[in-house]
């Protein structure tokens, strides 16, 4: 056991218990549809009060427990922590489309980040009760049990989620899709980069692919998809913690196929 094994297990097991407070607090809140009102950040980019109350919430559960940490959120400016110590970075409420339009498929993303290593990753979903969780080097889980990607070795017989947003532009996005589903896969899009990574894990999904996706949209699923035996590209190269990176995350079968059916430019592998 290194010596900092015991810190990052009790970052992790906060980073759980909050997961799942912040979870409960935000299906409230979705359930009641009077409760809060819906702003755009830009196309089919959506914002509701909720996003900000759960991270601040989360925020200050870890802050108050691991004082000298920084933060990293999607809704908020961040916090810099001590030097050398870990890095949150939170997403609170992946998925906000589908939140904001009452559609059941979103969730709570928290990743602990020590040394350009994702070291833990939450992802919950309240509204199915599902906690995927994983520490490097140890294993990932769903609800307790072990987790392992599908056995897949044929993209003719997978099924491949292709993500979406306006910051690679729309030919860019057409262009993938077009791509992925000429090599024989099946496609779907679901609105939450996390949920779809999660499900990779679990073997729900063959794989996931975005042009462009940040860092807090996926640390967490990245970790927990290698830790359940598959394939991650190097999300981190560069800038990928602050200004976000293309990704590619799949089961080990599909790696080859899905990264040359892809071709997505600037990936590093």
């Amino acid at each position: 056991m290194t010596d900092s094994a015991p810190m990052l297990q009790s970052r992790f097991l906060a980073a759980c218990a909050i997961a799942r407070e912040a979870g409960l607090l935000a299906k409230r809140r979705f359930l009641d549809r009077t409760s809060f009102t819906i702003g755009f950040k830009g196309p089919q980019d959506f914002i509701t009060e909720v996003d900000g109350e759960v991270e601040r919430l989360i925020q200050s559960r870890l802050i108050a427990v691991f004082a000298g940490d920084g933060f990293i959120g999607e809704e908020g400016d961040g916090l810099v922590g001590s030097p050398g110590a870990p890095v949150w970075v939170v997403d609170p409420i992946d998925g906000t489309s589908n939140f904001a339009r009452g559609t059941p498929h979103w969730c709570v993303s928290i990743a602990c980040v020590l040394g350009g290593a994702v070291e833990a990753g939450v992802i919950y979903d309240p509204m199915l009760d599902e906690l995927f969780c994983a520490r490097r080097g140890a294993g990932a889980w769903l609800n307790g049990a072990p987790l392992r990607t599908a056995d897949t070795v044929e993209l003719g017989k997978a099924t491949i989620e292709v993500g979406w947003n306006m910051r690679s532009g729309l030919a860019a996005f057409v262009a993938l899709l077009e791509r992925i589903a000429s090599s024989g896969a099946g496609v779907v899009r679901a609105g939450s980069g996390a949920l779809g990574l999660a499900y990779v894990a679990a073997g729900r999904r063959d794989g996931y692919v975005e042009n462009h996706i940040n860092s807090w949209d996926c640390l967490a699923g990245n970790l927990i998809v290698a830790e359940a035996g598959g394939y991650v590209s190097d999300f981190l190269a560069g800038e990928g913690l602050r200004k976000g990176n293309p990704l590619i995350a799949c089961a080990a079968g599909v790696r080859a196929a899905l990264v040359k059916a892809a071709d997505i430019k600037g990936l590093k592998l």
